[in-house]
């Protein structure tokens, strides 16, 4: 656990000097922990170390994590595909959600959303690689979904994300991760009061911080190989 402490610290540290060189604030970036396939005791040793937002990429898996684990301050982000018949334990037990693609889903999550509580933060995911396999609706339809979820009564539309296609190019990370932000400009200026994109991972995270993520979603730069399920 003293591990995930240090590479806690260690992923903070790039973060910063990332942001520097890129004339930013690095307390303008949100670090996500993604903690799909690891424990409670991993979570808890990331939030002993100062880890306060924690990213759950299944919505089976993480019901059965959160409830031992609602003693701690956490803020909770969902950051998978999102099946229909998952919408409710997401809509109830998460402050944010990143990963709509279609409307049916920001419709349940609203009407799920239990009476009481703040209103969900969403992003809408953009497949901005254009890969068949990968969920995210595409750049064209972004604006008429993000109308659409903007209305909702339950929602928040805090902005965008993305997870493109893995590539060594550093040029091409950056195009598409710019590509998310002028899109994210574009619907601001359509009268949307966006404030997020949602970008950047273990291996391409200084990438998508010098285009203007303003949050980060890293697993294995914390915790290691992800375990087997």
């Amino acid at each position: 656990m003293r591990t995930i402490a240090a590479n806690l610290q260690g992923v903070k540290s790039r973060i910063e000097r990332c942001a520097r060189a890129a004339g930013r604030d690095p307390r303008d970036i949100v670090l996500v922990a993604v903690t799909k396939t690891f424990g409670p005791d991993a979570i808890r040793a990331a939030y002993d170390a100062g880890q306060r937002d924690f990213g759950e990429s299944y919505a089976q898996e993480a019901t059965g994590k959160l409830p031992a684990l609602a003693d701690l301050a956490i803020v909770w982000h969902f950051i998978g595909p999102i099946q229909s018949n998952k919408t409710r334990p997401i809509a109830e037990s998460f402050d944010w959600v990143h990963s709509i693609d279609r409307a049916k889903i920001a419709e349940r999550l609203s009407a799920q959303r239990p009476a009481g509580r703040a209103p969900l933060q969403v992003c809408i995911e953009v497949n901005v690689s254009g890969e068949a396999s990968k969920a995210g609706v595409a750049p064209d339809a972004a604006p008429a979904l993000a109308a659409a979820v903007a209305r909702l009564p339950n929602l928040r539309l805090r902005g965008l994300m993305a997870i493109p296609e893995p590539t060594p190019d550093g040029a091409l990370q950056r195009r598409r991760f710019d590509r998310l932000r002028e899109l994210k400009d574009a619907l601001n200026r359509d009268g949307l009061a966006l404030d997020t994109l949602s970008m950047g991972m273990s291996d391409d995270f200084e990438a998508a911080i010098a285009a203007g993520s303003t949050i980060v979603r890293i697993g294995t730069a914390i915790f290691g190989a992800r375990a087997v399920t």
